[in-house]
């Protein structure tokens, strides 16, 4: 447990707050739906960390109806004795980046919001935020707007609401519609997220709320048997082969926890946290931990006499395929690869996990045959597979550089240079032609594809490596991939910056764009995870007036605002398909770097995406239907 001593003393001050406004995305990523849950999230984090901390045992988080967010803790409540800079030491963590108590690991041993830039961004981007601190036996409140301070201050302290015995923190706040897309919080991956920190911290409570009109909601998250109790739930439908594997151990004030579980099916699903972060690109710890096993298998599997001495090892991947596994690790001052904090970079935390791994697993299955057989088993069945494919991945990949597909298909950019080339996927022959003749042929290339592509999520591997049009596209993009039997993805031999699909701006556009994103997702994550994927956004209506400029508008909300916008008559053109428009058209509109709307392919839960693709996209129909029922309102597609 950290000390008890919390007081203004224990803030820390690096710098001022800067142009926080100016520049939200190096701070929360981006402005769209991702960023703006993102706020949350820095809040919930905060609260967490005083879970850590030992001071903190329930979380309240409340979509409010007027759109705004409330989160509560029962910890210490932020300091609001008078600070050495001469005001509230409140005032210092709000408005100021890289200020607050996380910086000597005195207050707190580990921590998620390291950089100390979290609250005071959250108050930066928002149009209002309050704030009410229960400590010393009184409540302290504060307000701001937009980041400035609008409360009067008492001889630089806080005003006092009242009296309490309770201790805590509680924020209160409204995004700035100025800054962001969209304010409306996404709730499903809030209530996942929540949910993914119960299972991360066996002792927290957190209570959830949804008060917005038409989705009242209120659901509780306690998970006392921790990342055991969440793989099983990652494992939920599925064949297990035996039952979950734990381990907790510390090295070198580094804590490993992990817990994992083999099921009969060709996958891999290794989630990987550091202090109570999510790191969705996975990190050392990870590294570490996949290592050790591979190794550990090895030299079980030629101890057993199950690799004979002539046998080859068994890849990383046969020694994962079908394990499901979470990895979480509290660092005392871990090292990220930026501030949303998507990939683990500290060098400590692979031997850590490296070296613990071995000791506590080498304990477990030395005692534990059998479960060390079904699993050697798994690795057995992958390795079979993997080699009885191999003759098709070589044919497949081994093309030489920027050849043209076995078709004749793909019209290739005269660049070499991958960082300035895109390749368009078109749906159809029709707009195909259009798309090759009003490219700019210098760096962009066109691939046209015939209709509906198969549904990878239901196919088996040998159905999808006869597909023309996936193997086309596998040839295309030159990098190879990395699904099930293997990993043959090497993302450096890209040979396109951005790959764009363009479809038709209706429902069957949309199916389409579907299928790709899933056979892109399963077979090519990498891709999606490294920004490479994008949404062209042709335009819906060509509007003439009688006076002024023709104008293209890109759905129906476009031309409802034109139309209230616009006096006099106008000719309106709907376009059905890509294939309507001549080469100018779809140069201007859809392929013009200067004017077209790109919408790149991004995601913010990868356990909640990977459910929703298998949901979506594979056999079981009844949870699809329910799932489709529940959701429709959400629905974007022009009908």
């Amino acid at each position: 447990m950290a000390k008890a001593q919390y007081n203004a003393d224990s803030i820390t001050v690096l710098e001022g707050l800067e142009a926080v406004r100016k520049r939200p995305g190096m701070y929360i990523g981006d402005v769209g739906t991702k960023g703006l849950n993102h706020l949350i999230y820095e809040i919930v984090d905060n609260a967490v960390d005083e879970h850590l901390a030992g001071f903190c045992t329930e979380v309240s988080v409340i979509l409010e109806a007027d759109g705004s967010c409330t989160v509560r803790d029962n910890g210490r409540g932020i300091p609001v004795e008078m600070h050495k800079k001469g005001v509230s030491a409140e005032r210092v963590v709000l408005s100021t980046l890289h200020a607050g108590g996380k910086f000597d690991n005195s207050s707190y041993k580990t921590s998620g919001g390291l950089h100390g830039v979290g609250s005071s961004v959250v108050n930066a981007l928002s149009e209002r935020l309050k704030i009410r601190i229960f400590r010393n036996n009184q409540i302290h409140y504060d307000e701001y707007e937009k980041g400035i301070p609008v409360a009067e201050l008492s001889g630089g302290l806080l005003p006092v609401a009242g009296r309490t015995k309770e201790t805590g923190t509680e924020i209160n706040f409204l995004p700035d519609a100025t800054i962001f897309e969209k304010t409306r919080f996404k709730a499903d991956w809030l209530k996942s997220r929540l949910h993914e920190s119960a299972y991360l911290n066996p002792g927290l409570v957190i209570h959830y709320e949804n008060r917005r009109a038409g989705e009242e909601e209120s659901v509780d998250f306690s998970e006392p048997d921790g990342i055991v109790a969440y793989v099983r739930e990652l494992n939920d439908g599925k064949e297990p082969v035996h039952e979950p594997v734990y381990f907790k151990a510390t090295m070198d004030d580094i804590e490993i926890e992990a817990a994992f579980q083999f099921v009969d099916a060709f996958e891999e699903n290794v989630l990987g946290f550091c202090n109570n972060i999510f790191t969705q690109e996975g990190g050392t710890h990870l590294v570490g931990f996949k290592t050790k096993f591979t190794t550990l298998m090895n030299s079980y599997a030629r101890e057993l006499g199950i690799l004979k001495e002539k046998d080859a090892n068994f890849t990383g991947a046969d020694t994962r395929n079908g394990m499901t596994a979470v990895v979480a690790i509290k660092h005392p001052d871990p090292i990220f690869e930026g501030q949303t904090k998507t990939k683990l970079a500290s060098a400590d935390a692979t031997k850590a996990v490296f070296t613990k791994s071995g000791e506590e697993l080498t304990l477990f299955f030395d005692r534990n045959l059998e479960t060390l057989k079904a699993i050697i088993g798994c690795a057995e069945k992958s390795a079979r597979i993997r080699r009885a494919e191999e003759k098709a991945r070589v044919n497949m990949l081994s093309k030489s550089k920027f050849s043209f597909d076995s078709n004749g298909k793909l019209a290739n950019c005269e660049s070499r240079d991958p960082s300035k080339c895109e390749i368009f996927i078109v749906e159809g022959d029709s707009a195909g032609g259009s798309a090759k003749m009003g490219r700019d042929r210098q760096f962009q290339a066109i691939l046209p594809i015939r209709g509906k592509i198969l549904n990878v999520e239901k196919a088996s591997m040998d159905k999808v490596l006869a597909n023309g049009e996936i193997k086309t596209m596998i040839n295309a993009f030159g990098c190879g991939f990395s699904e099930g039997y293997g990993n043959d993805f090497d993302i450096t031999k890209l040979r396109y910056d951005k790959i764009v699909l363009m479809t038709d701006a209706d429902v069957d556009g949309s199916h389409i764009d579907t299928l790709l994103l899933t056979f892109l997702y399963r077979f090519m994550p990498e891709l999606i995870y490294d920004g490479h994927v994008y949404i062209a956004m042709p335009p819906l209506y060509k509007v003439v007036p009688k006076r002024g400029d023709e104008q293209y508008l890109y759905d129906d909300k476009a031309l409802e605002e034109y139309r209230r916008g616009h006096k006099g008559e106008f000719t309106l053109q709907r376009y059905k398909g890509l294939g309507e428009m001549d080469a100018d058209q779809l140069w201007e509109t859809t392929l013009n770097p200067e004017n077209r709307v790109l919408k790149r392919v991004e995601i913010e839960d990868a356990r909640l995406a990977s459910e929703v693709t298998e949901l979506l996209m594979g056999s079981d129909v009844p949870p699809r239907r329910k799932f489709i029922y529940e959701h429709a309102d959400e629905a974007m597609i022009d009908a």
